[in-house]
């Protein structure tokens, strides 16, 4: 169990907060505001520790006779309190991980030092690791969804105040400067009580791009270099034990620098598949905005090194190839020579900024400018670091190794993963648009083929031929439809791009809604247009990525890729690829279509059938994971997912989506961000070398398996699809229609718009089922599956159950991501919600079958788990939801309050308001609800 004596220090620096908050409520809103916000809060910490009845009675009563403006008070309050406790417990693992790394106790699990150890014991040696990192690829992608809810403004404050905790967490202070640590505290609960929490106007795509870049900025800049540096000083660390073991009194060396494998991708400004703000324009500002914040990084890192490096020719040597850059013309007054005359590196440097300042503007300019003096410009990131490669050998010729090893060095690799465009972009579009798109192209080219009217092997073979001549299809004088020419100058964008930045800017195409061949090769045939695919040498400069995403799809997945890989023009395509071929496979559709189990069972399926198509036609397979923030779109651990793949769909490559609120909480405090960062690529080098350690599944397991998927997907569908009227209990008895209306992102909530379940994007529909504390999608389904289950086979089936939980993995981590949110559901309110829907027959018939099915799915984990209660094996998350809860009982109460005032027609705009702002708080408070 864990040790509570631990949480000693989170639970003071909660209380703090909450008094510097609540000084703030009183000094800002009134003793008499003070005074109610205090009363609610302990009598819901006194409901939540004992579930006294009557503290519940009491609660609710001070809530009911809430004025309209105490209830923004009250809401606002409330969402701070979450959201600041939020702040403390992030402190509090990060100063409980560095007091352990301090201790000298054992590298954890999730550590690349462990997993390297790991490997090591399990008989790899160095070289293997080498390796392995040699052909590696890692990639989470950012990408922007509907469920952040905070602002900017609101998580820079947020971030002031993580930064002053660490500061008391992590230092011996004097009473003068603990005194100011908390003045300064106060000052910015203060701003953020002063701050408007919600926007007063929809997010566009370039502000999403540039909460994006924030991200870069705060961590991934600097704690990916890091991350890198601390990789190879490990591998030199275990590359020395071994060769002293095997060669005793050999000088340990340090490995070589390792290769760019792990990089960061994003979808924002990229991604107009149901976004019709994304266009050619908001891509170019995108690359603009990305490459002058990552060469603005740059030079500020050279200046610094200006002042860093003073080293004198009159005290130190160096190389003839920094006196020759250093000897370059820089622009600058002529007395700056004279004063740095013995200063090479400062002049070097000098020589660098001056060509890193007119790159900077060339890259700006909206064509590529070949005219551009060679000498004036790094017309290549290689040509940046082939002069910061003068600096750093230089320096280690010279008996300067350890300067080179400092800012140096993670520049240097920060020029390596991060280039000239900073984020990796991927482009993405539905598959109906792309056959759109071909159809109206080829009617202008062509009079005898209807595309729209073709049959599936009819269009493959019109494609296949299109795709072996170099003929275009596009006409300069022909009238497009407006879908047409923003697709075809978004194609044109990305050539320009790949001129421009090269192929790593835009290294991907994904393919939503993919379920056929024709669907990629329409993409290939576009791609043609725009010179990024060439027939006459068979090269192709950008992967296609299908994304199969509802429960058919991905059945179909594998006989898809056998088909296309048959084919010899697209296996011609794959040489130019490596035969490297990358599918992505859709958590939250494939959810929203067929329940969590059953979702993540045709997953597994999926990747286990791609393995054997993709090792038949000797293709290298990169899975790209389409996960959300919630357990309902495949979140959860990414370290234990990643270890639950299927042996084989590895293979030291993963791409895996970040999506909306889950950017700011993993990867918004940057040491919080190195270590999400260092578990992705710790999963993966265990999945890699290690799978096998645990046993996997028997045919058994998996013949259990399909029939508890079988169960439980008849039992989603029934309720979802095939119960009358369902869709107007969910918009009834959720947030959905308001949250429509909350500006929280630049895409719409649904596809059309048509009121059904099946056109409402899965962000959400997950997302309002968290609000109303039901969260449906991540467990419903299962206790009718388990039931039945054990009806059929009997305590023997039960004992098989117990054993997949004790030995699969992939079985264990569905059970574990079940078990947290059964914990967050909380079925009293969700049914103050079921009383929201205004027919009471329809609630009659929906909320007892889904009441019923909660207590069958939480007796069913219990029983297979054998766990007393919820996360008794999570000791960590359930002193969260202690910690957090008892600030969301009142939120929600005050929502549903609203909600019914609101409906009944109140037009009173502090309704709307509050609405939102309960939105806001409550989502901060589960954290991954999106």
């Amino acid at each position: 169990m864990y040790d509570f004596d631990k949480d000693a220090p989170l639970r003071e620096n909660i209380r703090l907060l909450g008094r510097i908050l609540g000084e703030t409520v009183r000094d800002q809103e009134g003793e008499e505001t003070y005074d109610l916000v205090e009363r609610i809060r302990q009598t819901s910490i006194r409901f939540h520790r004992a579930e006294d009845v009557d503290a519940r009675r009491m609660l609710e009563a001070t809530l009911d006779g809430l004025s309209r403006g105490q209830t923004i008070h009250i809401i606002r309050a409330f969402s701070y309190f979450s959201r600041l406790a939020n702040i403390a417990e992030d402190q509090h693992h990060i100063s409980r991980t560095r007091l352990r790394a301090g201790d000298g106790a054992a590298p954890r699990k999730g550590t690349l030092k462990r997993a390297m150890q790991d490997a090591m014991a399990a008989g790899h040696d160095v070289a293997a690791l080498s390796a392995f990192f040699e052909n590696a690829s890692i990639f989470p992608v950012m990408t922007a969804h509907p469920t952040e809810v905070g602002r900017r403004s609101t998580l820079d404050r947020e971030r002031e105040i993580a930064d002053i905790l660490h500061v008391r967490d992590t230092s011996r202070q004097t009473p003068d400067e603990e005194a100011e640590g908390r003045e300064a505290l106060g000052r910015a609960v203060l701003t953020l009580w002063q701050t408007g929490l919600l926007r007063k106007s929809r997010l566009r795509v370039i502000d999403e791009i540039a909460n994006g870049i924030a991200c870069f900025e705060q961590t991934f800049l600097r704690q990916l270099p890091r991350l890198y540096a601390a990789l190879e000083d490990e591998l030199a660390v275990l590359e020395g034990a071994s060769s002293i073991i095997t060669h005793p009194g050999k000088t340990l060396q340090p490995s070589a620098k390792l290769p760019a494998f792990f990089r960061i991708g994003s979808w924002i400004g990229g991604d107009r598949d149901g976004n019709p703000f994304v266009t050619a324009s908001v891509l170019r500002q995108a690359f603009a905005m990305q490459s002058a914040h990552v060469i603005g990084y740059y030079t500020r890192e050279l200046e610094q090194l200006t002042t860093e490096l003073s080293l004198d020719t009159r005290l130190v040597k160096v190389s003839p190839a920094l006196e020759a850059l250093a000897a370059e013309p820089t622009g600058a007054p002529a007395n700056h020579a004279i004063h740095r005359g013995d200063e090479p590196y400062r002049r070097a440097i000098a020589v660098i900024l001056t060509r890193l300042e007119a790159t900077a503007q060339r890259l700006q300019t909206s064509d590529l400018d070949t005219s551009a003096d060679k000498h004036a410009i790094y017309p290549d990131v290689s040509d940046f670091l082939i002069d910061l490669d003068v600096l750093d050998r230089s320096l280690r010729d010279n008996g300067s190794a350890s300067l080179a090893n400092g800012r140096l060095r993670h520049l240097r690799r920060a020029v390596d993963v991060f280039g000239f465009h900073l984020a990796s972009l991927d482009l993405r579009q539905n598959s109906d648009v792309h056959e759109r798109v071909v159809g109206e192209l080829l009617r202008h080219a062509t009079t005898d083929i209807d595309y729209a009217n073709l049959d599936e092997e009819q269009r493959v073979a019109v494609l296949v031929k299109e795709l072996s001549t170099p003929r275009l299809l596009a006409l300069p004088y022909a009238d497009y439809s407006a879908e047409t020419i923003s697709e075809l100058a978004i194609l044109q964008e990305m050539a320009r791009k790949h001129a421009k930045f090269g192929p790593k800017a835009i290294p991907n195409y994904v393919i939503s809604k993919a379920n056929a061949v024709s669907d990629v090769l329409e993409v290939a045939l576009l791609l043609k247009e725009v010179g990024l695919l060439r027939p006459g040498t068979g090269a192709l400069d950008v992967n296609i990525v299908p994304l199969f995403e509802t429960i058919a799809d991905l059945q179909a997945a594998p006989a898809i890729m056998d088909v296309l890989f048959g084919l010899p023009l697209y296996a011609g395509l794959l040489k130019s690829r490596m035969r490297t071929q990358e599918v992505m496979l859709g958590y939250s559709d494939s959810n929203k279509d067929g329940g969590f189990l059953t979702s993540g069972w045709e997953l597994y399926r999926a990747e286990t059938a791609l393995i054997g198509v993709f090792a038949r036609h000797a293709v290298r397979l990169k899975l790209f994971h389409g996960r959300g923030g919630s357990v309902g779109r495949g979140g959860g651990p990414s370290y234990d997912a990643i270890l639950a793949q299927p042996g084989g769909a590895v293979q030291g490559a993963i791409r895996i989506t970040e999506q909306g609120e889950v950017i700011s909480a993993k990867y918004g405090n940057p040491e919080l961000g190195r270590r999400n960062l260092e578990v992705i690529a710790a999963a993966t080098l265990e999945a890699t070398l290690l799978h096998g350690q645990e046993a996997e599944a028997k045919p058994t397991y998996l013949t259990a398996m399909q029939e508890l998927s079988d169960l439980a997907f008849e039992a989603y569908r029934a309720l979802v699809y095939e119960t009358e009227g369902f869709d107007r209990y969910f918009r009834e008895s959720t947030v959905i229609g308001e949250i429509a209306s909350l500006n929280i992102g630049s895409r719409p909530a649904s596809r059309t718009k048509s009121q059904k379940i099946e056109d409402l994007r899965a962000i959400p529909w997950v997302f309002s089922w968290a609000q109303c504390r039901l969260m449906l999608p991540g467990w419903y389904g299962f206790g009718s599956a388990i039931n039945t289950y054990h009806s059929r086979h009997g305590d023997a089936g039960l004992a098989l159950l117990k054993d997949m939980a004790t030995v699969w993995p992939f079985f264990r981590t569905l059970l574990s991501n079940m078990d947290m949110v059964l914990a967050k559901t909380n079925i009293a309110i969700a049914s103050r919600y079921a009383g929201l829907v205004s027919d009471e027959t329809l609630r009659q018939a929906i909320f007892p079958r889904i009441q019923a099915e909660l207590e069958a799915a939480r007796a069913g984990l219990l029983t297979i788990t054998g766990q007393v209660e919820l996360l008794a094996g999570n000791a960590l998350l359930a002193r969260s939801i202690r910690n957090r809860f008892p600030y969301l009982d009142p939120l929600n109460h005050l929502q549903i309050e609203l909600l019914k005032r609101h409906r009944a027609g109140d037009g009173d705009m502090r309704i709307v308001t509050g609405i939102h702002l309960s939105i806001n708080g409550i989502a901060a408070g589960l954290r991954n609800s999106g």
